[in-house]
């Protein structure tokens, strides 16, 4: 898998993606993260952004830098092949989830475009074929911590990235909350762990962890319970 980040900001990538699973993945060639600084496709001496026609508070990313860049990862005609996709975080678009997570791994391309102070200008979306996602509904100063946030749960899915039994264990992976986690001591202060986890049966194990990630899916998260 291949994935290109478009940012004003690259050096707020370049430690992360380089660093615990998303950097051991790359280091076994599951994926390659390139991270592109949209300031090379500024012209020198010029600002990446602009007033927005029509005034109004904030600044809006210019076009002409942005598609300068699509051109370079995609052509001049800008034509996204297949297996590939171009997103763009933003308000805008449908709420990112576990979903959208396994349809990213699955790709052979990602391309994520991160805008940066008011907007995008918005005819951005009429020239490049592209998917709008929302990390939630609150207000973040660009799009890199979304991005980012994407590029890590679509990784950690890659065959290879994390382990079988971990992937199977976590939320999500069975349409709900994961059961919780305890290490040692197993006193501390008082509280103990459940008898259960100590025990050495395996089977009272799995059915005390499969019974509290239901009670614990109820109460904390009952959205995701199925619908009657």
């Amino acid at each position: 898998m291949q994935i290109g980040v478009v940012t004003l900001f690259p050096n707020f990538f370049e430690p992360i993606v380089n660093g615990s699973i998303l950097g051991r993945a790359q280091s076994k060639g599951l994926v390659k993260i390139r991270v592109h600084d949209l300031w090379d496709y500024v012209p020198s001496g010029e600002r990446a952004d602009d007033a927005p026609y029509g005034g109004g508070p904030g600044m809006v990313l210019r076009l002409d830098p942005l598609i300068a860049c699509l051109e370079a990862l995609l052509g001049s005609n800008l034509g996204v092949p297949e297996g590939c996709e171009v997103v763009v975080p933003s308000p805008s678009g449908p709420r990112f989830d576990q979903a959208a997570a396994k349809h990213m791994a699955r790709l052979d391309r990602l391309i994520l475009v991160c805008g940066h102070y008011e907007a995008i200008d918005e005819r951005f979306f009429k020239l490049v074929k592209s998917t709008e996602l929302s990390l939630g509904d609150f207000v973040l100063t660009g799009g890199e911590i979304a991005a980012l946030a994407f590029v890590d749960a679509a990784v950690r899915l890659l065959p290879g990235a994390i382990s079988p039994e971990s992937l199977r264990a976590e939320s999500f992976a069975q349409q709900g909350l994961d059961w919780p986690h305890f290490t040692r001591p197993a006193v501390f202060r008082g509280l103990a762990v459940p008898d259960a986890l100590l025990s050495g049966d395996h089977a009272r194990i799995q059915a005390w962890r499969e019974a509290s990630a239901r009670e614990r899916t109820a109460t904390k998260r009952p959205d995701l319970l199925p619908k009657p």
